[in-house]
């Protein structure tokens, strides 16, 4: 972990003119310190680049003994003409004959395991996001003043939500549940929970349906996430009585798994088709803002507030061949990781009651560096799957380097030196060379300007992010697919190119899915959240 001073940053915020007291009429200013990401490249443990590494070496056997076997087949068989190559081959197989028979069914009883051991190709054959109506619109300057007009705050709290809006990044088109708007009552019921779920989840699954054109009734894998509300019936029971479907659907329920379960739903619904062969399954992400609204005065407990928004995805995955023709994309990889083994981490983002009995989510100050060190992980992980072999080569030389001479080497110079700097500093791999495409978790603005500065990502790489959390808010993990919804409708993902997703949650949890597109995908007429 990084040192306590390296974590904090400071910037000076001018508060305007002093209304009263001795400074009456004169501009005050003021030093503002904050948590920022840890930089997470200049401490890459060698242990997590094993993980990756571990898939080639499985597979390193054919990379080694084809070019050999290859070799030497080229060498026997380069010196024969082709009349005599033909007339050896005959004669062999006219006087043993039981030894051809034999090659011939082992090759084919070989060819036959190869095919049949062969993980089955899963397509996402398409996804819909849930755009609410504008009725549930709110701006940031509505939005404290509902806080207000509810007399759930006092003038501390709401000055304190103005601020967080105001450096959220967040726009003045997000959408809220009408209970939140319209109610000074407690929001929080499992009634205003279900009523949101409906709207969102059959809002999204409705335009999932209409998009594909496939029945309910075919589905054969449902998988749905939620973090905070869990009733009982299940949502994924909800689901299955609104759609009428059939009685044998294989259906789960995720429940308390953050802002990256999305993706961990997507990895459940992969398995599933892996064991169920010519199947389709939906998955669908949402969250419940209405159900996890905080009433009480905790600031740590007011952030959530400050940042999460209506939205829900639908997904619809298919490991049919026919699929094939009009899916949009292949799934590549999904890499997961959790930090839960890390008491700190698992109370990073923790639910509980605040004094007063309020229930709410307390967000933790060590947040950003608790997420740094998941994501390093991640990302480590991750690295060997995607990047090119150049990149591999040179990352994991200069990592070996620095495990073995690096410590050396620095305590020989002088740590003020920037020859000493550049000893410490490992070679960061260009992830621009793995993907075309990023999907980050729009959790916030610092997060994002973190997570940019230290990926060395372009204003290009992270205007999917960007444009979502400015748009639509933190979604929790249907964040993601609006995303790359914001790239279909800007026409920016052609045939052949990679697109990374990557979302981060409570637990601690960071994980990532890796799609390649199979078509280039036109813009869309109909839909899409993105259209106006």
């Amino acid at each position: 972990m990084a040192s306590e001073g390296d974590l904090l940053s400071t910037e000076i915020v001018n508060r305007g003119i002093e209304a009263s007291g001795p400074n009456a009429g004169s501009q005050t200013f003021s030093v503002r310190v904050r948590r920022r990401l840890p930089d997470f490249l200049q401490s890459v443990n060698l242990k997590y680049v094993k993980l990756g590494y571990h898939y080639l070496i499985n597979h390193g056997i054919y990379l080694a003994t084809i070019p050999v076997l290859v070799l030497v087949f080229s060498a026997e068989v380069g010196s024969l003409s082709r009349e005599e190559l033909w007339r050896k081959l005959w004669e062999e197989a006219r006087y043993d004959l039981a030894t051809v028979l034999g090659f011939f069914g082992l090759f084919v009883f070989t060819l036959s395991v190869y095919f049949m051991s062969r993980p089955r190709s899963i397509y996402l054959v398409d996804f819909a996001c849930y755009r609410p109506h504008d009725d549930h619109k709110v701006s940031k300057k509505e939005f404290i003043e509902l806080a207000r007009k509810s007399g759930k705050f006092d003038e501390a709290n709401l000055e304190f939500q103005k601020r967080i809006l105001e450096s959220s990044g967040i726009g003045d088109e997000t959408y809220v549940p009408k209970s939140v708007i319209m109610s000074t009552e407690n929001c929080a019921t499992m009634k205003e929970g279900r009523a949101e779920a409906s709207t969102v989840m059959f809002g999204a699954l409705d335009e999932l349906f209409q998009k594909t054109g496939i029945r309910p009734k075919d589905i054969g894998v449902l998988v749905v996430n939620c973090s905070i509300f869990n009733p009982t019936p299940s949502l994924s029971a909800m689901i299955i009585n609104h759609y009428k479907m059939r009685g044998n659907i294989l259906s789960y329920n995720l429940g308390g798994m953050g802002c990256s379960a999305g993706i961990i739903a997507v990895d459940l619904a992969r398995d599933m088709l892996q064991s169920n062969p010519n199947n389709c399954a939906v998955v669908v992400s949402a969250e419940m803002v209405g159900y996890n609204w905080y009433q009480g005065q905790e600031k740590s407990m007011l952030i959530p507030n400050c940042f999460f928004r209506m939205g829900c995805s639908a997904v619809l995955l298919s490991n049919r061949r026919r699929d094939h023709r009009r899916a949009k994309y292949h799934l590549e990889h999904v890499v997961r990781t959790h930090k839960g083994a890390d008491d700190r981490s698992l109370r990073s983002v923790y639910q509980e009651e605040d004094e007063q009995r309020f229930k709410g989510i307390r967000v933790s100050k060590d947040l950003l560096e608790i997420g740094g060190d998941a994501l390093k992980t991640n990302i480590t992980t991750l690295g060997p799957l995607v990047l090119p072999f150049s990149e591999q080569l040179l990352f994991f030389a200069t990592l070996v380097w620095r495990h073995l001479f690096g410590g050396k080497q620095a305590d020989g110079l002088n740590p003020s030196s920037s020859s000493a700097a550049a000893s410490k500093k490992p070679y960061i791999p260009d992830y621009k060379l793995a993907f075309e495409h990023f999907c980050v978790h729009a959790a916030s603005k610092r997060v994002l300007d973190e997570l940019q500065r230290n990926l060395e990502l372009s204003e290009k790489n992270m205007e999917a992010s960007r444009m979502t959390l400015q748009r639509f808010g933190n979604t929790s993990s249907s964040s993601i697919w609006y995303e790359l919804a914001y790239l279909e409708a800007k026409e920016k993902v052609r045939k052949g190119d990679r697109v990374w997703q990557l979302a981060f949650g409570s637990g601690f949890k960071c994980n990532s899915v890796v799609w390649r597109s199979m078509r280039r995908i036109r813009k869309p007429t109909r839909n899409n959240p993105w259209l106006d």
